[in-house]
């Protein structure tokens, strides 16, 4: 029944668009018109009507005025050739005007804008509220803004196309990425197809302090000595949640032993490499046959490429990425200055580089010590509006320490190395270096994780008072929101987040385990997550729920969500306390439906008023022990004709016999068309008797469409031989 359409007028999916082809189309693509204009946006919405400040065009000239949108007829004036220009510009006109009261309107103009550096912004960039800084496309304009440089010149022989690239025989330049005309291509790995398994663990070496495992037998034949440029293969290792990528120090084929430079992030038993765990290894020189592959030979700077039909080497955009960020704004915490009141309007931004360091990279959890082709510290009021962030290599956008009260509206994050866009820090800072009072509101963020497919669609740290709305998130192969960073009880300060009204589905996609729709740990109180719509999630191996509450997740509010076609369960607490779960929908998961799993002395959650229909697997798994939940109110139906059964298939009536579900009724909700995932209610239904009320999720999601899949293999390539748990 596995269905990523719905149909339903309850639930509207988000809307395909037509294929793009070219690099310009796809980095245009997913700039529209929010169906809500936020009020912090209309100072910047007014001055985009009015004449602008300055000028940015790829036709001017930095040593002019800027102050006309085209050169004149002599090329004696005209726009600036760069924003970086034009931020220097914006900057002495404030000098000049200091109690100006209007915006200050920067239009950009149509074209491509190669940067040699980040474009960035310090404190002395800001705007003030009565008069923001606004970089706006001009109109029916996207300048894209790339971080990468297109390669020319190629040499075709044998169906290959070869480049000799000066800066990286010199060692000035390295990369692991490559776009082909905006589509992602990937390095040769082996398999082609699906995983090795490892064939034994062995012990951390001693150079590795005790910190991870460095090492591991492999199967004969799966991993060579003579591979070429040994040191820049790496082997990818999928843990459960995690992933690493490790290089090759040495090889031992005697006794099929493979030692990295680096190594896992923990000895303990999640960045384990036991028997059997899955990984392959990439960048085999020798392993360069398919189309779409391409090989990079550092010590003589060669890149070899072998095209799909139809490219052509003088037409086809190859771009290779050059700066690990695109656009910075950079606030001085110590000394209170921020970066402020800056608009980024119907821009595009891609192509950041990252490469694995010499030891390689290991993070415990989510990627979130990577950063993002667009990063933030200390900024305050900043919004980036109708803007696309796409081919990159690690978040989209990161709003990291000191960054309260901005908006990312209406954007679309698509095609990225890692995840989506991250809010706040893994730390607990002091109350004005915390990230605070952000906005994610209509945004598209799709077809994540291709370089690290730990990465989760949003993460939000330790950071409070944060909104998540009216997103679409999609195909990613780890969590597709995820809230908190506090293992346990103590302090926390991701609290009152209000989730609503997200559409998050095709995640998993069988690569990683302990993951869900949406993810949370730590004390989150006054947390809402309402009017969501989670489904097709699915794990490798344990988990793939709905909704998740793991590791001390305390005081949430879940109600008016739908979850349907999870794995291991719609809903699943590992351990936490005073937690809601009302008036919810879960319908169809496959092994469990609700998932509970430690026992503690106090009241771990209620759940009450929801509507639990399935045709497969039981209806709780796991640990239902101790019975320090209460269960009232409930409608259960399941349609194969099996007897509903109470955890460890005790009979009902024993089941409610020790208190549960004592008012809750075993009967048929009455849904228009469940087959179709229409979960609204017909007249009649018995969930009006329980107090359940209907959950209409039209409009659910962004009103942006979601960029077409890519053309090239998504990564990693789950093989569907390997068996499923």
């Amino acid at each position: 029944m596995k269905c990523n359409k719905v149909t339903s007028h309850a639930v509207q999916p988000a809307t395909m668009n037509a294929p793009l082809h070219s690099q310009r189309d796809l980095l245009k693509a997913g700039v529209g018109v929010s169906l809500l204009v936020f009020m912090c946006g209309l100072n910047a919405l007014t001055a985009a009507t009015q004449q602008a400040d300055f000028y940015v065009s790829t036709n001017g000239n930095d040593s002019w005025s800027g102050q006309s949108a085209m050169p004149k007829a002599n090329r004696s004036d005209g726009p600036f050739a760069t924003l970086d220009k034009a931020r220097t510009a914006v900057a002495g006109l404030r000098q000049a005007q200091p109690n100006r009261a209007a915006p200050v309107t920067v239009t950009i103009a149509d074209g491509t804008y190669s940067l040699t550096a980040p474009i960035t912004f310090t404190p002395a960039d800001s705007g003030t509220a009565p008069s923001p800084t606004v970089y706006a496309a001009a109109p029916g304009a996207t300048p894209v803004f790339t971080a990468g440089r297109r390669l020319r010149g190629f040499k075709v022989e044998n169906g290959r196309w070869t480049l000799t690239i000066p800066e990286v025989k010199e060692g000035k330049w390295n990369f692991c990425q490559l776009w082909a005309d905006g589509q992602r291509r990937f390095r040769p790995r082996l398999p082609s197809n699906g995983y090795f398994l490892i064939a034994d663990a062995l012990p951390p070496s001693e150079k590795t302090g005790k910190r991870g495992f460095d090492r591991f037998k492999f199967r004969e034949g799966d991993i060579q000595p003579d591979w070429a440029n040994r040191s820049d293969v790496e082997a990818i290792v999928f843990h459960l949640w995690a992933i690493s990528h490790l290089r090759i120090a040495a090889v031992d084929p005697a006794e099929q032993v493979v030692a990295f430079t680096g190594s896992t992030s923990s000895t303990e038993w999640w960045g384990a490499m036991p028997k059997n765990r899955r990984y392959f290894v990439e960048n085999v020189k020798e392993a360069l046959s398919e189309p779409g592959q391409w090989y990079l030979d550092r010590p003589t700077g060669l890149l070899t490429y072998i095209p799909v039909p139809g490219e052509d080497p003088a037409k086809t955009e190859i771009i290779a990425p050059l700066l690990d960020t695109v656009l910075i704004l950079k606030g001085s915490l110590d000394q209170g200055r921020y970066v402020a009141h800056l608009t980024f309007r119907g821009l595009a931004f891609g192509h950041n580089n990252w490469n694995s360091p010499p030891e390689g990279n290991s993070y415990p959890q989510a990627e979130v010590n990577l950063r993002a082709a667009v990063t933030a510290d200390g900024a305050r009021h900043c919004t980036l509006d109708r803007c696309t962030i796409r081919n990159t290599a690690t978040y989209a956008i990161d709003l990291g320490a000191g960054c309260k009260d901005n908006a990312v509206l209406n954007c679309t994050l698509d095609d990225l190395g890692a995840g989506g866009i991250k809010i706040g820090t893994t730390e607990i800072l002091a109350e004005d270096k915390q990230a605070s009072g952000n906005t994610l509101h209509n945004c598209v963020i799709s077809h994540g994780g291709r370089l690290h497919p730990a990465a989760v669609g949003v993460w939000i740290g330790q950071s409070p008072n944060n909104a998540i709305e009216h997103n679409t998130i999609t195909d990613f192969y780890c969590t597709g929101i995820s809230l908190g960073w506090t293992w346990g009880y103590g302090n926390h300060a991701g609290h009152h987040t209000q989730i609503a009204w997200n559409h998050v589905y095709n995640i998993g996609q069988t690569v990683l385990s302990d993951m869900g729709g949406f993810y949370s740990l730590g004390n989150a109180e006054g947390t809402v997550l309402h009017h969501n719509l989670f489904h097709d999630i699915d794990s490798f191996d344990y988990g793939g729920w709905g909704i998740y509450f793991d590791e001390g997740t305390t005081r949430i509010v879940a109600e008016s969500n739908i979850v349907y076609h999870a794995k291991t369960g719609g809903f699943h607490q590992h351990y936490g306390k005073e937690n809601i779960f009302r008036n919810n929908i879960v319908a169809f998961c496959r092994l469990d439906q609700l998932q509970r799993t430690r026992d503690e002395e106090h009241s771990s959650f209620t759940f009450e008023r929801n509507i639990v229909y399935f045709d497969q697997g039981t209806l709780f798994g796991s640990n239902w022990k101790n019975d320090r939940f209460e269960m009232t109110r409930n409608l259960y139906w399941r349609t194969d004709g099996k007897p509903i059964v109470g955890w460890n298939n005790t009979p009902w009536k024993e089941w409610q016999a020790k208190g549960h579900d004592v008012d809750s009724l075993i009967e048929d909700p009455l849904f228009v068309a469940a087959e179709r995932f229409d979960f609204r209610l017909k007249p009649g239904s018995p969930a009006a008797k329980l107090g359940i009320q209907p959950i209409d999720l039209t409009g659910v999601g962004s009103a942006l469409p979601v960029p077409p899949a890519p053309k090239s293999p998504a990564f990693p390539i789950p093989d569907p031989s390997l068996p499923r748990k």
